[in-house]
């Protein structure tokens, strides 16, 4: 039976079973389509990636003797929506079937679901045999529990794929040593110089010029640093093994004004776009610590490994639990516009001016700067998380929906009201100086409150605690904080308030 196959842009694994099989009735199909460039603004290094790495993987396909047809964005029969040209190929090409890996975007999904649905061939969804975890692995894992908290996610991952264990008992006699992972960098330890590959990506650049595509950020080079086959991937870890894991945990929180990376591997979008999986990720750390690691400390290990086995696969089965409804929430009722120095880095906070420079540059920022500088600040002005959301979707390299919404909208601005984490993530600016050198040479004072070179984080802080009095003050782990705000003199209180309000109202003059 002729059998038309779909290959979507975050789906290059080439060690699916798909590619074990007699070739022979199969044609594979993959596009690049306004569809996807621009449902949401994306930074330009996103797109450059992604398609990169879909042309690298037609190729290791045609290696394999498989029929590919591939769709560049210029191509003269691209229609630029996904269905419009499955319709036309299965047209013209007489398929008598039709067979899709499952998307991991809720989106995409529906639309291929609907277009099935209209088709008279044969068809068939199939598991893209990446993750560790089904889409509804999750749901049944909490079925009938009242809180859904990672943790014990995680812990039975473990369990049951026998992680870190000895006796069925965590190895090291922790099962989360989060607090050995908090460490700020002062530069007491060396950090190698980064990995990065000359991919030449002249053509995708001149390519995306040509067709207007409208983009943020910045790509001043002919090469594309990061990872786009499965060869370079492989490569990328071994070498993370080699020079980074040893201080990853320690620092995978520090932030630094003259390190865009630190100890972290810049694996993310060769994961997100599966290139290589987490199994072989956790499968390659654990072997190399075994063989290697005598100087090592599980604490690094168990670090890198609760962020891929835990969090991920957390994120993936929250996003498919929670959806569709998921993507309204707002419980927090904040409705203000994302400053514009989101997009170009222009603030005086140097935590932020930094953070997003980087991202600008790079399409990279780590966990915690998305977390508590720039989510930090989104949420403490009350922007309305729908334009928060659209800026993570678009502005990182390995941003896909399914990991960006969850924590975006769940972890970061607590629309969710506490579906994901157990309370807000904001902090003053004694955390960001406690975990950075962003401060030091900063325009405000991270010690005072009002004045007018007073760090904005700090009356933002109790300003949005005040504010939201009414649906946060009983979370059992907000009230130690309501304790101290309900200490405050009311004439302080207000001149928080004051200060809070002067920034809220006009951001980009901070």
């Amino acid at each position: 039976m002729k059998t038309l196959r779909l290959i979507l842009g975050d789906q290059l694994n080439s060690k699916h079973s798909w590619y074990k099989e007699d070739q022979s009735n199969y044609i594979y199909c993959l596009f690049e389509m306004r569809q996807e460039t621009n449902y949401v603004k994306h930074h330009i290094q996103k797109i450059i990636g992604f398609f990169a790495a879909m042309r690298d993987f037609k190729t290791v396909l045609e290696q394999n003797n498989c029929k590919v047809i591939y769709y560049t964005l210029d191509h003269k029969n691209n229609t630029q929506n996904l269905v419009e040209n499955l319709k036309y190929l299965i047209k013209k090409h007489n398929i008598e079937a039709f067979e899709y890996q499952e998307p991991d975007e809720y989106r995409l999904d529906k639309q291929l679901v609907e277009f099935c649905e209209e088709l008279n061939i044969n068809t068939k969804a199939v598991s893209t045999e990446h993750f560790y975890t089904n889409r509804k692995d999750l749901a049944l894992f909490f079925k009938g529990k009242k809180q859904w908290l990672m943790e014990s996610f995680y812990r039975d991952m473990r369990k049951k794929h026998n992680i870190l264990l000895v006796a069925n008992q965590p190895e090291g006699g922790k099962w989360n040593y989060d607090k050995s992972n908090r460490n700020k960098w002062n530069e007491n330890t060396s950090i190698p110089k980064y990995k990065s590959y000359k991919n030449n990506v002249v053509d995708i650049v001149n390519l995306i010029e040509s067709q207007n595509i409208e983009t943020i950020g910045k790509f001043n080079t002919e090469y594309f640093e990061y990872p786009i086959n499965r060869s370079q991937a492989l490569n990328q870890l071994k070498y993370f093994c080699e020079h980074l894991l040893k201080h990853f945990g320690d620092y995978q929180d520090a932030m630094h004004t003259n390190q865009a990376y630190l100890y972290h591997s810049r694996l993310s979008i060769a994961l997100n776009s599966k290139i290589i999986s987490p199994n072989a990720v956790i499968t390659t750390v654990l072997n190399y610590w075994r063989t290697h690691g005598k100087h090592i400390s599980i604490s690094q290990v168990e670090g890198f490994i609760r962020q891929i086995i835990g969090w991920r696969e957390y994120m993936r089965g929250m996003y498919w639990a929670l959806m569709p409804d998921y993507k309204l929430l707002n419980t927090l009722e904040n409705h203000n516009k994302l400053p514009e120095f989101y997009w170009t880095g222009k603030t005086k906070m140097n935590c932020l001016k930094t953070s997003i420079e980087n991202t600008l540059n790079n399409g990279y920022a780590h966990h915690i700067q998305r977390l508590m500088i720039t989510g930090n600040f989104a949420l403490l002005t009350q922007i309305n998380p729908d334009e928060v959301d659209a800026w993570y979707l678009g502005i990182y390299v390995d941003a896909i929906e399914w990991v960006q919404l969850p924590n975006t909208r769940g972890m970061s601005q607590f629309a969710d009201g506490g579906k994901i984490a157990t309370k807000p993530y904001v902090s003053s600016g004694s955390y960001i100086n406690k975990m950075s050198n962003y401060c030091k040479n900063c325009t405000y004072n991270n010690r005072e409150k009002t004045s007018d070179n007073a760090c904005p984080f700090n009356s933002l802080y109790w300003n949005f605690l005040d504010d939201k009095r009414e649906m946060l003050s009983a979370n059992f782990r907000m009230k130690m904080m309501y304790s101290l705000l309900d200490k405050m003199k009311p004439e302080d209180l207000n001149k928080i308030k004051k200060r809070a309000s002067k920034i809220i109202s006009n951001p980009d003059n901070f």
